[in-house]
């Protein structure tokens, strides 16, 4: 049985998390080392994994109907965390666009995604905010530029804002091979969907 305290981390996560954020402050602040991005996620239906779920995408300002990165995700209370499970699409770009067209969204079914084991994220309540990592273990692996990678990802969540740095890091020699030499990209909410989550 969760507590009301566990209970209200998830919904309040997923309430914050409910939405598109952008950077576009810090894009036009400092132009040369930030993109204009745009972040979204869009809840699933309750039913597509018995739990609350969230697709999301991350596009380029200048090209909304390309997303670099699409994913699922599915959010589970493990008491003292909260474990989000992620998982790709199988076949990503004809889904491209789901998060603002919903009904693009309404045709990915749980047999268009498949899990990427070792890439979970875990998150945590510290205050007004929520600090996720990906789990550990260095077993989320990413073949870039040349060489076998794995992940590090680390997000500050709160309800207006998101803010993330992922990087990759040689298997064997733990240096950084791509992601962000320049800091954090920081979002802030630029629309809410909070309103289309199934909670009790």
């Amino acid at each position: 049985m969760l507590s009301s305290e566990n209970m209200d981390n998830l919904t309040t996560l997923a309430r914050w998390m409910a939405g598109e954020f952008s950077n576009y402050k810090q894009s036009q602040e400092n132009p040369r080392d930030y993109a204009y991005i745009h972040i979204f996620f869009r809840p699933l239906p309750f039913e597509f994994f018995s739990a609350i779920g969230f697709y999301s995408e991350q596009v380029y300002d200048y090209d909304l109907w390309s997303p670099y990165r699409q994913g699922v995700h599915c959010l589970v209370d493990r008491g003292d965390d909260i474990y989000i499970e992620n998982y790709s699409l199988k076949d990503a770009i004809i889904y491209a666009g789901a998060a603002r067209e919903l009904s693009i969204l309404q045709t990915i079914t749980p047999a268009s995604v498949e899990r990427r084991y070792h890439c979970s994220m875990i998150f945590k309540r510290d205050g007004d905010r929520f600090l996720g990592n990906v789990e550990p273990g260095n077993q989320c692996l990413i073949h870039r530029h040349g060489c076998q990678t794995y992940l590090v990802s680390e997000v500050e969540l709160t309800e207006n804002t998101w803010k993330s740095i992922d990087r990759g890091m040689d298997v064997n020699s733990h240096q950084q091979v791509w992601g962000s030499e320049h800091g954090c990209l920081q979002f802030e909410k630029a629309q809410n969907f909070a309103d289309e989550l199934f909670l009790d």
